[in-house]
């Protein structure tokens, strides 16, 4: 075994953010799962847990739990680009606690009490900001969040200040900073349905197509960082030039939400072009990490960590770039638009981008977290089946969502006849791919928890040398450093 010492003490804190990540996103699963199981048993856990509060609760859990993936992240990452402690360690643990507390709380309010009431109940008519998908959080806990958002922000900026710059740690700072003001638009909601629609998506889709990018970009470039060991000027680079790509492409693609909602008809061009556009930064992703890893220059212990960064690169840009240009042209969104076709590339673009960048954090900074430079060899190997087995899953319940959509759009949308059939009688030819769907998620499940178990399962490193010689990736004898 061969223990280690972190070199900044106040990065431990990332370990509670990393654990409460890791809970809340097993209790978004079940949720699905639930979810997926009404939708083929309509009646199913009712009426403890109705469809939309179980719907509410699953893509809020997503919400909450990649926000602390990325707060850990960020704690244990700005230290060691900074090469200085954190501004406050005793900040951040004030700071796990109430958003836990907010978050639980919320939750809570979602499953025992009527929507309705839990808006009356705190405080919805003096400032209207309930109702909306992904946004439902009562106004209480949309102030909290950004409460601690700032307070988190502060934290991470003072530190960033006080040391050492890179540019890391500025494109995950400009990242965040976007992430809290995109949010602000979460308080606006105006009469005028066209405007509603136009703020709404600029928290949504200027977070996961923008904001959230530039997390991502600097997260997996870190991991790259301390597992290939390539110098920073060249992954500098290609940083920049995928960022610069992403904030292009992500910012005039929020056009192809404008297409059906009442915006000025020059949308449709602009959406569908720079739409088209926005699997360039993602594909650039892709040839970053595997060109890093062909000119990786140590042999790092952690080769679960590498796997996951990899496996970020290449199921981003199918989830966020190959299906999301499946339906993203205005003439092929018309008959597309809200279909499972669009659930299809939301699943696997969130699995793929920010689940597993989330993961590849965890899995490389856990075990120094815990003591060690990784975990050995035992526990890594769970780790890589974990990593098979979800995507495996992930890609069932994608492909079971696609046909699916593409089915709906055949029968309910192009009908051959001139007559379309109903919404319901649509959704009774759609069962066999939505019971495909539930196979995938329990799949997807199976693979978390065998995940959660290699935490368990053998902690510690070995010896580096056992090590090399059953990595994912081998070295040759004169790479090594």
């Amino acid at each position: 075994m061969q223990a280690i010492t972190l070199k900044y003490k106040s990065q431990g804190v990332a370990k509670y953010y990393f654990i409460a990540a890791l809970v809340l996103f097993t209790a978004q699963i079940i949720f699905g799962i639930t979810l997926g199981l009404q939708y083929v048993i309509g009646d199913f856990a009712f009426p403890y847990i109705p469809f939309n509060q179980a719907r509410m609760v699953h893509t809020n859990l997503l919400i909450v739990w990649l926000l602390f993936g990325f707060m850990g992240s960020a704690y244990y990452l700005v230290p060691e680009e900074s090469e200085t402690e954190l501004y406050s360690p005793k900040l951040a643990m004030v700071l796990f606690w109430v958003f836990l507390a907010a978050g639980a709380l919320t939750i809570v309010g979602y499953l025992a009490v009527p929507y309705a009431k839990l808006a009356e109940l705190t405080g919805n008519e003096l400032l209207k900001t309930m109702g909306r998908e992904f946004l439902e959080q009562p106004l209480p806990t949309k102030v909290g969040i950004v409460v601690v958002c700032l307070a988190f922000l502060f934290n991470i900026t003072m530190t960033v200040l006080k040391g050492r710059k890179t540019s890391i740690s500025l494109v995950l700072l400009m990242g965040l900073w976007g992430l809290a003001l995109m949010f602000l638009f979460s308080f606006v909601n105006p009469d005028n349905l066209v405007r509603d629609k136009m703020y709404w998506w600029f928290v949504v889709h200027l977070w996961v197509e923008g904001t959230w990018e530039l997390i991502l970009g600097a997260l997996l470039a870190f991991v790259l960082v301390k597992t290939t060991g390539v110098d920073r000027e060249v992954i500098d680079k290609w940083l920049y030039v995928i960022i610069a790509m992403a904030l292009i492409t992500g910012i005039l693609g929020t056009g192809h939400h404008f297409f059906f909602i009442g915006m000025p008809g020059y949308w449709q061009w602009v959406g569908s072009i720079f739409s088209a556009m926005e699997p360039i930064p993602f594909f650039m992703m892709t040839v970053f990490a595997f060109n890093m890893v062909q000119r990786r220059r140590r042999d790092h212990v952690n080769q679960a960590a590498l796997l996951w960064a990899v496996g970020c690169s290449v199921v981003g840009f199918l989830g966020a770039g190959l299906w999301g240009f499946m339906h993203t042209l205005s003439a092929i969104n018309y008959y597309t638009h809200g279909s499972q076709i669009t659930a299809a590339h939301g699943h696997l673009a969130f699995y793929g981008a920010y689940v597993l960048v989330v993961i590849a954090m965890i899995s490389y900074a856990m075990p120094t977290l815990r003591g060690f430079e990784a975990n050995n060899r035992r526990a890594q190997a769970f780790e890589m089946w974990s990593f098979w087995i979800m995507s495996i899953s992930m890609g069932l319940m994608v492909l079971a969502l696609t046909g699916a959509g593409i089915l709906q759009v055949w029968l309910q949308r192009m009908p051959t006849d001139g007559s379309a059939m109903s919404f319901m009688a649509t959704q009774d030819q759609l069962r066999f791919f939505y019971w495909l769907r539930v196979g995938g998620g329990v799949g997807f499940l199976a693979g978390l928890l065998t995940y959660l178990y290699s935490f368990f399962a053998a902690p510690g490193s070995q010896d580096r040398e056992e090590q090399s010689s059953t990595g994912l990736f081998q070295l040759r004898p004169q790479q090594r450093v």
